[in-house]
Formats: structure tokens, C-alpha cells, sequence
């Protein structure tokens, strides 16, 4: 193959690939992602009943999805952002999700991190009586609709 031939074969690839990349960011309202918008999280129809619940909890007036959902650290924030946006693309692609939705372990790491983050004293101050707390005790076990209330 010749030299012109390899370029321009090299120049139709990137060019299809940038495309689809530009189209997929466009119709995937990717720019929404870049913002701590709320209204960004329901661009995707499953996670309306997420979104409807947190709007009756009762950390609506103090928190929004990225507050709990990823690290407050502007490097660690914006890599979750990265990484959870490229799984996501790819789950909603290729339709390979569990509905409904489920959180992974390394996302609720984060999302009990944010509750240290916010509650911290409030929780040192409930287990200074526990003298070995149960290893496997999150917040979620007894909190699991505090920042999604009941539908």
C-alpha cells in the first residue's frame, strides 16, 4: 500500500472516528456531564426514579448528585467523572445494565466517603460508645433513603 493510501485510509478512520465521537457527545448531551447540574443525571431515562426521589429528600436543600456520588478533590472528581462516563457510555450502548440501577463497590466507597466527609463528628459521636464497630457498617445499611427518599 502506498504512502497516500495509508494516510488517507488513517485520515477516514479518524475522521469517522471524531464524528461519531462529536455526534455521540452531542445526542448524549455530553457537555451536561462537564456540570454539577442535577438535571444532568435524568439525560438517561433510568435514572429518573433516582432523580424524583432525591427531589423529596432531605438533602435536596444541601447536596446534589456529585456532592455524594464523587470524591471532592478536583482530580479525583473529574477522574471518576471520566471513568463512570466512559462505563456508562458503554452500559447504555450496548444496553448491558441492570435495571434497576445499581450502584458498584467503588462508587458506594465514594458515596460512604462523602457521607465521613459531611457527617463526620455526628458520626464519632454515635460510635465513641461502640468499642469494635461491625467491619461491614456504612451508613447505607440504616440510611439507604436519606438522600433518595421513598417513592
Amino acid at each position: 500500500m502506498s504512502r497516500f493510501n495509508v494516510g488517507a485510509v488513517a485520515a477516514v478512520t479518524l475522521g469517522i472516528f471524531l464524528g461519531a465521537t462529536a455526534f455521540t457527545f452531542y445526542f448524549g448531551k455530553g457537555a451536561s456531564y462537564l456540570s454539577s447540574d442535577p438535571r444532568a443525571c435524568v439525560n438517561c431515562h433510568i435514572m429518573q426514579d433516582q432523580f424524583a426521589s432525591w427531589q423529596k429528600s432531605s438533602h435536596k436543600a444541601v447536596a446534589v448528585c456529585v456532592d455524594c456520588h464523587l470524591p471532592a478533590s478536583f482530580f479525583a472528581k473529574w477522574r471518576a467523572k471520566v471513568e463512570n462516563g466512559y462505563n456508562h457510555s458503554v452500559a447504555f450502548t450496548l444496553q448491558n445494565f441492570h435495571e434497576p440501577i445499581r450502584i458498584h463497590s467503588k462508587n458506594k466507597k465514594l458515596l460512604l466517603d462523602s457521607c465521613m466527609r459531611c457527617h463526620a463528628a455526628l458520626v464519632m459521636a454515635i460510635s465513641a460508645g461502640h468499642q469494635n464497630p461491625p467491619e461491614d457498617s456504612r451508613c447505607t445499611v440504616c440510611h439507604s433513603r436519606v438522600g433518595h427518599a421513598a417513592s
